[in-house]
C-alpha cells in the first residue's frame, strides 16, 4: 500500500486531516531562487564521468560551497556559471522544430536533443489555449531529452550538424565521435531516436542518456513521482516517489525530505548540512521507466537495448522553501556499451488511461489495490462525457448509474433499519428482563430478529460497498488528466476545489461544494431510520457533516460533486420510501359486516 492509500485508509476511518486547510508558501531570498536555477543548470552539464574539476555536480557544490544553500548562495552560483561555461561547446546552437497535431519538439544542436516539448491540446491555464494562454510546455533546458553521456570523445553538451531534416524527423551527425542520430515524431506522443554508432568502442558501460527533467506544479496538490517496472521473473512496478518501500532514499528526496516523512507539518526550510540537490542510482534492468507530475510524463517505453537501471537527479524547490516539494527531476537511463546501433522510444505526453495502457505501463496511473475498480471508472466516464460532452454532467450520470447498482440493496437495508426501530420497545424489555443473564439475553434477541426476520447488519453493507468505490473514484478524480480544467457550473476546475473569492476568503478560498455535501448528509442522517441511543443519533448527525466538511474542504471539487449527487439522491429515495409507507398506513381496511340474522319471512322464502 502506498502512501496515498494510507491516507484515504485514514481518511475513511474519520481521523480529522487538518493538513489539508493549512500550509503556506514562504519567500526565499532572491539570491537563493537565483542558487537553486543555476544549480539545476549546472548539475545538467556534468561531464559523465564526473571528473574531479566539475564543480557542476550539484550535491558537491551544495555540500563544498553551500551547507545551508540560503546563505551561501553567491558562491554557489559563481560555481555554477564558471561549469557552465566550461562546457558550453564553441560553436553557436541551432535549433530545429518537428511537429504534429498532438505535439511540438524544439531539437537543439547542443546534445541532439529535445529542449521542449509543447503539448498543443492542453492550455497552461483554465480556458481555450491562445496568445495570452498558451499550450503546456514540458522544459527539458537543463537536460535535454536524448543527451548522451559515456562517450569517449564526445563532451557533454557537443555540438551536433543536421546532416537532413523531414517533415517527422531530422537526422544529426557528430563527426568526432562519428554518431549520427535520428530523431522521429509519431503519433501517440511517441519520440523515436536511433543512434548509430560509427566506433562502438567509444561508448562506454554504464554510458547513459538522459530523459529530460520534469517540475513540480505549483498546486498543493501535484506530485512528482519516479516510476519504472524492474524486469525478470520477480519484476514489479516500484513507484520510487510514493513509496518508501521501493526506494528509502528516492522517496525521501521526492516527497519527504532528507528525513522522510509525509510533510503534513507544513513547509520547512532547508536545514545546515542539507544539499539543494541530491542523486541516487537504481541499478537493474527496467521494462519502461517513467518521470511524471500530476498530469503529463516523460517515459521511455522501450529500447532495443537493455537497461542497466537509471540515476535520478533532484533539486529542491528553494523558490517555496519547503523541502517537501522538490523543484525538479530529471533522469539519466544507463546502458551497456559496444553496440553499434541503438533504438530507443520515449512517451511525451498526458497520464491518459488509454495511452498509457498502449505503451504497456498502465501502471503510471498508480491505482494500485483498487484498478479493478478504477480502470472501468475511467472508461464509463469517458463514455458519458462522449454522450454529453462535459465531465461535470459525467459525473452526474456516474453517480445515477452506481445508486441505481445499489438501488435494490439500499432500499432493503433502510427497510431492516426501520424494521430495526419498530422493535426496539421489544429489545429493551429483554435487555431488562435477562439484564443479570448475558447468555440468554443474546438467545432472546437472536429469536427476536428470526421471529421479525430483522438482520442487524444489513444497514451496514450499503457503506461497506461503497467504501472501496469511494477510494477508487478518489485515485481516479486526483490524477485523470481528462479532468484537468474540466469546468462544470461555476467550478473552473473539477480537478482542485474551487477557491471562490480566492484573495480575500480564508483557506484559500470559498468552497461551495463541500459545504452542500455537509448539509446533504445532515439532511439524509436526520431521515435515515435509527435503532441506537438518540443521543448518539443526534450526536452523529451534526458532528459526522462536520467532520466530513473539513476532510473534503480542499479536495479536488469534483470528488465533492459526486459525494453531495450521492447524498442528494439518497435523501430522495428515502423520501419515496417513507411516502410510500405512509400512504400505506392510511389506507383503510374495509369494514367487515356481519349478515343479519335471517327473518321468519326470509325463512318461509327460503
Amino acid at each position: 500500500m502506498n502512501k496515498t492509500e494510507k491516507l484515504i485508509c485514514l481518511f475513511l476511518g474519520m481521523a480529522l486531516v487538518w493538513c489539508f486547510l493549512s500550509g503556506r508558501d514562504t519567500q526565499p531570498p532572491k539570491e537563493a531562487k537565483e542558487a537553486e536555477k543555476a544549480v539545476a543548470s549546472a548539475e545538467s552539464k556534468a561531464p559523465a564521468d564526473g571528473a574531479a574539476n566539475a564543480p557542476a555536480n550539484t550535491a558537491a557544490v551544495a555540500e563544498a560551497f553551500a551547507p545551508n544553500a540560503v546563505v551561501a548562495a553567491e558562491m554557489v552560483v559563481a560555481e555554477a556559471k564558471k561549469a557552465i561555461e566550461m562546457y558550453k561547446p564553441d560553436v553557436p546552437e541551432e535549433t530545429n522544430f518537428l511537429e504534429n497535431a498532438e505535439l511540438k519538439l524544439q531539437l537543439t544542436t547542443w546534445g541532439a536533443g529535445v529542449k521542449k516539448a509543447t503539448l498543443k491540446k492542453f492550455a497552461e491555464k483554465a480556458g481555450a489555449i491562445s496568445d495570452t494562454n498558451p499550450a503546456v510546455v514540458l522544459d527539458y533546458t537543463a537536460a535535454p531529452l536524448g543527451v548522451l553521456e559515456g562517450v569517449d570523445g564526445l563532451p557533454y553538451m557537443a555540438a551536433y550538424g543536421v546532416k537532413e531534416k523531414g517533415d517527422d524527423y531530422i537526422i544529426f551527425t557528430n563527426d568526432i565521435a562519428k554518431i549520427e542520430r535520428k530523431i522521429t515524431l509519431k503519433p501517440g506522443y511517441k519520440v523515436v531516436i536511433d543512434d548509430s554508432f560509427g566506433e562502438p568502442s567509444r561508448l562506454k558501460d554504464g554510458n547513459a542518456m538522459s530523459m529530460g527533467v520534469m517540475t513540480m506544479g505549483k498546486s498543493s496538490d501535484d506530485i512528482l513521482s519516479i516510476d519504472g517496472r524492474t524486469s525478470g521473473e520477480d519484476g514489479d512496478v516500484m513507484y520510487y516517489g510514493t513509496d518508501d518501500e521501493a526506494s528509502p532514499k528516492l522517496y525521501s528526496l521526492l516527497s519527504g525530505g532528507t528525513s522522510g516523512g509525509c510533510g503534513c507539518g507544513g513547509p520547512r526550510k532547508l536545514q545546515a548540512g542539507e544539499p539543494v540537490a541530491q542523486s541516487e542510482t537504481v541499478n537493474g534492468k527496467h521494462d519502461w521507466i517513467a518521470v511524471k507530475d500530476r498530469f503529463f510524463v516523460t517515459a521511455l517505453v522501450k529500447s532495443s537495448q537493455d537497461n542497466k537501471g537509471f540515476t535520478a537527479k533532484v533539486n529542491r524547490d528553494i523558490e517555496v522553501n519547503d523541502v517537501y516539494r522538490p523543484y525538479n527531476a530529471g533522469v539519466d537511463v544507463l546502458f551497456g556499451g559496444g553496440v553499434e546501433k541503438r533504438t530507443t522510444e520515449f512517451f511525451v505526453g498526458p497520464k491518459e488511461q488509454s495511452l498509457m495502457g498502449d505503451n504497456n505501463m498502465k501502471e503510471v496511473m498508480e491505482f494500485g489495490f483498487w484498478s479493478f475498480l478504477c480502470y472501468p471508472m475511467v472508461w464509463i466516464l469517458n463514455f458519458f462525457e462522449d454522450l454529453i460532452p462535459n465531465y461535470g454532467v459525467a459525473i452526474i450520470l456516474l453517480t445515477i448509474f452506481v445508486r441505481l447498482i445499489f438501488w435494490p440493496l439500499t432500499r432493503k437495508s433502510t427497510e431492516g433499519m426501520k424494521k430495526m426501530q419498530e422493535i426496539q420497545p421489544l429489545l429493551k424489555e429483554l435487555q431488562a428482563k435477562f439484564k443479570d443473564n448475558p447468555q440468554r439475553l443474546q438467545q432472546e434477541t437472536f429469536a427476536l430478529y428470526r421471529e421479525k426476520k430483522v438482520n442487524p447488519l444489513s444497514s451496514c453493507l450499503p457503506m461497506l460497498i461503497q467504501i472501496p468505490i469511494f477510494i477508487a473514484l478518489f485515485n481516479v478524480l486526483r490524477s485523470m488528466v481528462e479532468l484537468r480544467y474540466a469546468g462544470f457550473l461555476w467550478i473552473d476546475d473539477l480537478s482542485a476545489p474551487e477557491h471562490l473569492f480566492a484573495s480575500w476568503f480564508p483557506f484559500g478560498g470559498l468552497n461551495i461544494l463541500p459545504v452542500l455535501m455537509a448539509v446533504t448528509m445532515y439532511l439524509q442522517s436526520k431521515l435515515t431510520p435509527s435503532a441506537g441511543d438518540p443521543n448518539q443519533q443526534r450526536m452523529m448527525t451534526v458532528i459526522m457533516p462536520i467532520m466530513m466538511l473539513v476532510m473534503f474542504y480542499n479536495f479536488a471539487s469534483a470528488l465533492s460533486l459526486y459525494w453531495t449527487v450521492s447524498q442528494v439522491l439518497s435523501i430522495i429515495q428515502m423520501w419515496m420510501m417513507r411516502r410510500k409507507t405512509a400512504r400505506k398506513d392510511n389506507v383503510l381496511e374495509p369494514e367487515v359486516i356481519d349478515p343479519p340474522s335471517p327473518t321468519r319471512q326470509m325463512r318461509r322464502h327460503s
